[in-house]
């Protein structure tokens, strides 16, 4: 791979400012500086099919001069390529002309012509925000379906391809597309394949890049126990430095293993890990966040997360469930509280988490109505009765349902066969 350890692959770190390009709660002042470096990033790798698509919707403007020397830039490149692999293909072997093809994936890879569908797709989950004409998201519709010439060549090159590490190097680029624009079929079907070609065999060090990429994947489509558990597999063998730092690697792990683990497996896998506390201390509010709900501090706990509420909504692949991680997050901390009493009044649980009486009461109500607590509210007498369910009581009664509903089934067939 072309990324160097510690070196973030720069097409996510464009889309990554693109998706705060696009954020309502980033100032204006902090987007026109994320505006002049998108514009950078666009030009000085010539991505001609992105700036025409920023363009047509207003986020950058049109400069005809810069734009067509971008496209001289890579039609001269683009004829270079096709001649180099025309002239391994006459004179040189196998194994020169698939460099030669793999250098021209990665020139559509580097200009962007699979990646210009990202801003689609902001467009897309933000037409709630804004008002957008039918016609603008047909033409951009009608654009983004000749942006798939990455891909194609990235076939063409593992048609040329023997070797298994080789064909996952190719995966890879495939995923990072797929993350660059967020298409989560693309990334689906691309993780699928790589576990297949682990069937055929494949070293240890891919096979650990490959967690973290289904990871980040099950993350951003809410799965996220299966992140977690994928996460926590790779902290000790993280390498997929092209996604994102350890740094925010970490932050991955750490909010998703609190909404998904136990108590014990929280302190055992995250609380205690050293790979953890090495560079949680990096991340602002992550460190108070994790131990104060551990150690049941609940006032610092709900500071914490306040803090950390910022971080969530500017990460683009958090942002889509923000409302989500908070509801859980809530749950789990009101849970563990809950756990300790089997009555208490709102006025104590109200001090220990440093809010007032009426918001515990309306929060507490509402996750009660949503099944998401299992305890009753005593408005007279200002209590809380918790009423946990008793699990061999609820196999008792699964069992029961199982067993009448077989009898219903039995009692039809045998009216069937009697006549």
């Amino acid at each position: 791979m072309d990324s160097e350890e510690g070196t973030q692959q720069p097409q996510l770190v464009l889309a990554h400012k693109l998706f705060l390009l696009t954020h309502p709660d980033v100032n204006d002042l902090p987007k026109i500086r994320l505006r002049e470096q998108v514009l950078e990033a666009v030009v000085s790798n010539d991505m001609v099919p992105l700036y025409e698509t920023l363009v047509s919707d207003g986020v950058l403007t049109l400069d005809q001069k810069v734009l067509d020397s971008m496209r001289t830039k890579n039609s001269d490149e683009l004829k270079k390529l096709d001649d180099k692999i025309a002239d391994a293909e006459e004179n040189l072997g196998e194994s020169e002309v698939r460099e030669a093809h793999l250098a021209k994936s990665l020139f559509y890879i580097r200009i962007g012509d699979k990646a210009c569908s990202l801003f689609l797709s902001q467009i897309i989950a933000r037409v709630h925000l804004f008002t957008i004409t039918l016609g603008k998201i047909n033409q951009a519709l009608f654009k983004f379906k000749i942006q798939e010439k990455a891909l194609e060549q990235l076939k063409v090159t593992e048609s040329k391809t023997v070797a298994v590490g080789q064909k996952m190097d190719l995966v890879f680029y495939t995923l990072q597309m797929g993350l660059f624009d967020l298409d989560f079929d693309l990334i689906s079907k691309s993780i699928e394949k790589a576990k297949k070609l682990f069937e055929e065999g494949g070293d240890w060090e891919r096979k650990n890049r490959l967690k973290v990429y289904e990871g980040l994947f099950c993350m951003s489509t809410r799965n996220f126990k299966k992140a977690a558990d994928l996460f926590l597999d790779s902290i000790s063998t993280f390498t997929t430095y092209e996604l994102f730092p350890y740094d925010t690697f970490i932050f991955y792990t750490v909010l998703t293993s609190i909404i998904t683990l136990d108590r014990v497996s929280l302190k055992q896998k995250v609380v205690d890990a050293p790979e953890i506390l090495t560079v949680i201390g990096k991340i602002p509010f992550l460190s108070e966040f994790m131990n104060s709900l551990y150690e049941c501090q609940y006032k610092s706990f709900f500071s914490a997360f306040a803090g950390l509420t910022e971080h969530i909504k500017l990460d683009q692949y958090l942002q889509p469930h923000f409302r989500y991680y908070m509801r859980e997050v809530r749950t789990v901390v009101y849970s563990q509280f809950l756990e300790s009493y089997k009555s208490v009044t709102i006025e104590a649980m109200a001090k220990a988490f440093g809010v007032s009486e009426d918001f515990i009461d309306l929060e507490l109500s509402r996750f009660i109505a949503a099944g998401k607590l299992h305890c009753k509210i005593d408005k007279v007498a200002g209590v809380l009765e918790t009423n946990r369910p008793d699990a061999k009581n609820a196999l008792y009664q699964a069992t029961i349902k199982q067993g009448d509903f077989l009898l219903n089934r039995i009692q039809k067939l045998s009216r069937v066969i009697d006549l």
